[in-house]
């Protein structure tokens, strides 16, 4: 097979060592198949080794889409036809729920369904994926861009439990973590009757040659659904557990214990988290300063106007407490809505340069620059400018927040890897800062946020620090409570009026004491 098509089908061949570890473990757990069902067999590891560990069971169902692989299953099993079907099927195609409705007695869908996402089989031509049906539900936006990316196998995995819903089973797939966890907040909130799920953490190095987090994922169908919450183990067994991570109304948390202790400061952020700019033109857009010349990413010299020329920060600088610009970018506009063409009068240089490097910047894929101004960037309002701003970065894990203030008189602006509130004073974004620090927002963020995940942090994640109620248990004074008075919430600061009446702030309930002693101790700004 090609490489192009070993991306395609997201071609990760399981080998036999694991497909038996897989095997064992699940026989170890008390799993009993009458059925068993490959939907994506590949070369057969995992037939191979179902078929060996699960003697009793009574049919074995081998599909896939690629021919080849389909005899080769078929030739390696030859003498095991009595029990063994092998077909070759389209999974996107394939009518699970019928299939499935006619099998008898305990199932076992076992495997390793592609590890590839549908904007990658999008951006190389390919066609094994499903129509795409935004079936998620992600809204404006969201629905335009990263979120509505998915693994192929999140899709197959619900489409799988979808069909196994009522029927006594067991589905146990390879697959990244970040994929077994949204299934399971799908089903969860879909209100599937699946009963005990656990994650087990493969050496993806050692077995597949790739970086990436992932698990075997089991889950058992087919009982009432009693607790929305799911075991992390770091291996294939059931004695070392990580942590147990589960659904706390309609969000996910990575470790429930912890965050029983810390949910008192989930709730509504007062200031409102912004993304810094976004223009997916590195090269031409970022520009460093060497021996006090202004160097692209294509080596060439840059001779423009200072006037829309902004010092820069990304994640990287940020997670290693690098707070010097290095770098500085061209933003283009003020506002999202902003004439670009204004540049030309303004800043001749610099609309000679955007031209020079049309090319660069016409091609860029994003569908958020569809019928906006030419050269436009994203992610620009008059927080953008702020002189004052507590960031930090989405990449990494350290989860520390930094003020950042001016350069050379001109606010330092973040990419769109960064995280941010606007202030208006020193003293606000060193108090912010002091809050978001502490001990007891540091314990809470670790007990939401999902470290393997590609941005761990996000908007959402940050959004949700009730930075009033750490205030509260901070002690904070009368002087700092004016910062929330004036907070600007949905650029509005009339809902905090709303919010303030709230069951939420009436009780005023307040966290375990052992929380609020430590909370009390910390604070300092990193």
């Amino acid at each position: 097979m090609s490489a192009r098509l070993k991306k395609e089908y997201g071609d990760f061949q399981t080998p036999e060592v694991l497909a038996d570890e897989v095997v064992a473990l699940l026989k170890y757990a008390g799993v009993s198949p009458d059925v068993i069902v490959e939907p994506t067999c590949g070369l057969g590891s995992f037939i191979s080794a179902a078929m060996k560990g699960f003697h009793e069971a009574r049919q074995v169902f081998a599909f896939d889409v690629n021919p080849h692989y389909v005899d080769a299953t078929r030739k390696l099993h030859k003498s095991n036809c009595s029990r063994l079907k092998v077909e070759q099927v389209d999974f996107f195609d394939f009518d699970w729920k019928a299939f499935i409705g006619k099998l008898r007695g305990d199932i076992l869908v076992i495997g390793n369904p592609p590890w590839v996402t549908n904007a990658a089989l999008g951006a190389m031509g390919g066609n094994n994926l499903p129509q795409k049906n935004n079936f998620q539900n992600h809204v404006g936006f969201a629905a335009k861009t990263g979120k509505a990316n998915f693994d192929i196998s999140e899709w197959m995995l619900i489409r799988l439990l979808e069909a196994m819903n009522g029927r006594s089973g067991c589905m146990a797939i390879l697959c990244k973590t970040a994929t077994a966890r949204k299934v399971l907040k799908h089903c969860w909130i879909n209100l599937f009757d699946i009963g005990f799920a656990s994650l087990h953490l493969i050496d993806t190095a050692a077995h597949f040659a790739a970086a990436v987090n992932a698990c075997l994922f089991i889950v058992h169908t087919g009982v009432p659904c009693k607790s929305r919450s799911a075991d992390l183990y770091a291996d294939l067994g059931f004695n070392r557990k990580q942590s147990t991570f589960g659904l706390v109304g309609r969000e996910l948390v990575a470790d429930v214990a912890e965050y029983e202790m810390v949910k008192d400061i989930d709730g509504f952020s007062y200031y409102k988290w912004r993304s810094g700019i976004k223009h997916d033109a590195a090269s031409v857009m970022e520009l460093k300063k060497e021996d006090g010349k202004f160097i692209n990413g294509f080596g060439e010299c840059v001779e423009i106007e200072p006037t829309y020329l902004f010092p820069l920060l990304k994640s990287s600088d940020l997670a290693n407490n690098r707070l010097l610009p290095n770098r500085f970018v061209i933003v283009t506009q003020r506002k999202p809505s902003g004439d670009t063409q204004d540049i030309s009068k303004r800043a001749p240089r610099t609309w000679e340069y955007l031209l020079r490097h049309a090319a660069e910047l016409d091609e860029r894929r994003s569908i958020i620059y569809r019928k906006r101004a030419r050269f436009a960037v994203f992610g620009v309002g008059d927080y953008t400018f702020s002189a004052w701003k507590v960031a930090i970065s989405g990449l990494y894990k350290n989860c520390r927040f930094d003020v950042v203030g001016m350069y050379k008189n001109k606010p330092i602006v973040l990419d769109d890897t960064c995280y941010f509130v606007p202030c208006k004073s020193e003293q606000e974004a060193n108090f912010i800062c002091k809050l978001l620090n502490s001990e007891l927002v540091m314990r809470f963020l670790h007990s939401i946020i999902f470290f393997d995940a590609k941005r761990p942090v996000t908007i959402d994640v940050l959004s949700r620090i009730d930075l009033k109620r750490v205030g509260e248990m901070l002690n904070f004074n009368k002087r700092e409570r004016d910062y929330f008075r004036d907070a600007e919430l949905i650029e509005s600061n009339q809902p905090l009026l709303i919010y303030e009446k709230t069951p939420k702030y009436a009780a005023k309930t307040t966290l375990k004491r052992n929380v609020s002693g430590s909370a009390k101790k910390s604070g300092r700004c990193a």
